[in-house]
């Protein structure tokens, strides 16, 4: 059954002003993101992935086309949009529950509704038993947890994420995909990842976008037909390895 677009841009391109002219990074891009769906962007290095995503939520201004949320026209921040960048930007001088209380001290939340919201977006990443910590004490992946609380705890309709894990080892970044698939479905939270990593777009997403290189178009589109929930161990089968097999040659091409 068909879903209700929550995210749309039409014609979306950017260019930079530098020293030696225009440079176009994105060029007449068109996408719709599905209530409860969660996509993934990839392309090659230097793309424009991070600016796609960065226009998306706002927070940069498009040189052409417009970005919707069902209705509204995007062209700032929305408290409707919640955004996890590549590093988690901790306060250190903050504890794990102050830097997640920030947002919503920002906009006038009453006190004790907010450290309710608080707490409930730490337990929903599983930091329920460091509210108290500060970063310094913290390991990366649980930083980023931390991040990914505070962009949860406005209750966002829509989730951005650019490559969140990307500087975690391995089994960590194995960890957090399957926390994030878990808070994904348990929120039924739309949820578009720009990432590097095939094998973990073909994980988590119902469907992958590839950009070209730059100026970016959409170059390729990906229906991931897997099961869900997904099966631990998934990504050792034959079709998951299909899946990232095209993908990666669609990049390549």
């Amino acid at each position: 059954m068909q879903k209700t677009p929550i995210l749309t841009a039409q014609a979306l391109s950017k260019t930079f002003d530098t020293i030696n002219g225009g440079l176009n990074t994105i060029a007449n891009i068109n996408l719709s993101v599905q209530s409860g769906e969660f996509l993934c962007i990839v392309g090659p290095s230097g793309c424009g992935k991070t600016t796609l995503l960065q226009l998306l939520g706002g927070l940069l201004p498009a040189t052409t086309g417009q970005v919707w949320l069902d209705d509204e026209l995007i062209t700032e921040p929305h408290p409707a949009i919640g955004f996890v960048f590549q590093k988690p930007n901790l306060m250190p001088w903050r504890t794990v529950l102050d830097n997640v209380l920030l947002p919503l001290q920002m906009s006038g939340t009453a006190a004790d509704t907010a450290r309710q919201q608080a707490l409930d977006a730490l337990s929903m990443v599983g930091l329920s038993d460091f509210v108290d910590n500060y970063p310094k004490a913290l390991s990366g992946g649980m930083e980023q947890r931390v991040a990914v609380a505070r962009a949860l705890v406005q209750q966002p309709r829509l989730l951005l994420l650019d490559e969140p894990f990307s500087a975690l080892d391995a089994l960590t970044r194995e960890r957090l995909n399957f926390k994030l698939m878990h808070i994904w479905h348990s929120q039924h939270l739309t949820t578009l990842m720009v990432t590097h990593n095939i094998s973990e777009a073909v994980l988590l997403a119902d469907r992958v976008l590839v950009l070209s290189s730059r100026p970016a178009t959409i170059a390729a589109e990906f229906c991931i037909e897997l099961p869900r929930p997904r099966p631990a161990g998934i990504e050792y089968s034959q079709e998951f390895g299909n899946l990232a097999y095209r993908i990666r040659q669609a990049i390549h091409e």
